[in-house]
């Protein structure tokens, strides 16, 4: 498996970890969705974000979940494994374990008890020499982890660190931190790396305008996310942006903190991708009123797809 470098670029589909109705994991399912990923056009996959439901997992089963995985894409797909945790120690055995796997690169964000600028650098400079050689993701998710990274940091960390191969940029608002460091590094004073961009892709076709290389996030339509990017990429960028627009409602729907998942995964199994919606406890469940309001905008969105042609 080729390892991810500063010019992966495209849709990095960010993947759900199917379950049963009982808790277990599904493996069919989960068979079934990597090849809906694929066919739907993504570039690779994040194994075990936040939206993986990983922190719900063992380590056992979090190492069969990426076994299953490489397995089933047979080389030919770059698969990158969420490996962050409390302590060095177990993201560097889980990071070994991927890698020994077939693993293309691993993604890690910082815990929340770093807050200063020095700390976030010492953080990922310990991270990195942990990882050895393996090239790495830095996941910038303030929302999520209460660590604010400035631009400064990041270039200070992709300068310092040559495994440091791609972020994950999450910031929000975070359109004008996307443009410093593209100028930054236009200016020679940083490494280009990849820039791929999360929080639902609901401000996609702006961060691609902003220099953004594509997404790594998770959306029930993975392929509204790939084909944006193919018409940006052509320089259709009012094409790019009417697509999106067919699907933003539903996108802005599923970004709801707490019910995000829930909606994902519902719409997952409606589309037949996997065969149960369910969550591993704790989880808690979708209302009525929810599922109409899911209905109606999966109609609305049917309905703007067939106006674009």
């Amino acid at each position: 498996m080729p390892l991810i470098t500063e010019a992966a670029a495209g849709v990095f589909v960010i993947a759900v970890t199917p379950f049963t109705p009982q808790g277990a994991i599904d493996y069919a399912s989960l068979d079934s969705m990597v090849d809906f990923y694929l066919e739907k056009g993504a570039s690779g996959l994040t194994l075990l974000g936040m939206m993986g439901e990983a922190p719900k997992l063992t380590g056992a089963e979090s190492l069969a979940v990426v076994k299953r995985v490489l397995a089933r894409v047979g080389g030919t797909t770059p698969i990158v494994v969420g490996v962050s945790a409390p302590g060095f120690a177990p993201m560097q055995e889980l990071g070994s374990q991927v890698m020994d796997a077939g693993a293309a690169g691993v993604m890690v964000a910082p815990p929340s008890s770093v807050r200063t600028d020095d700390q976030v650098y010492s953080y990922f400079e310990t991270a990195a020499a942990m990882l050895g050689d393996t090239p790495f993701v830095l996941q910038d998710y303030p929302l999520a982890t209460g660590v604010q990274i400035s631009t400064a940091v990041i270039n200070r960390i992709v300068q310092a660190l040559p495994t440091c191969v791609m972020l994950k940029h999450e910031d929000w608002p975070g359109l004008n931190k996307i443009g410093a460091l593209r100028a930054a590094s236009d200016r020679g004073e940083a490494r280009r790396i990849s820039i791929l961009c999360g929080n639902g892709g609901i401000f996609l076709p702006e961060e691609l305008s902003r220099g953004a290389d594509g997404a790594m996030t998770g959306f029930a339509y993975p392929e509204m996310m790939v084909e944006v990017c193919k018409a940006h990429a052509a320089g259709d960028v009012e094409r790019a942006h009417d697509l999106f627009d067919a699907y933003l409602p539903l996108a802005r729907y599923e970004l709801q903190p707490g019910l995000g998942l829930q909606i994902r995964k519902h719409i997952l199994a409606r589309r037949g991708v996997i065969a149960s919606a369910a969550l591993r406890a704790p989880a808690g469940r979708l209302s009525p009123g929810d599922l109409a309001d899911i209905e109606r905008l999966i109609a609305r969105q049917e309905r703007k797809l067939a106006e674009l042609g």
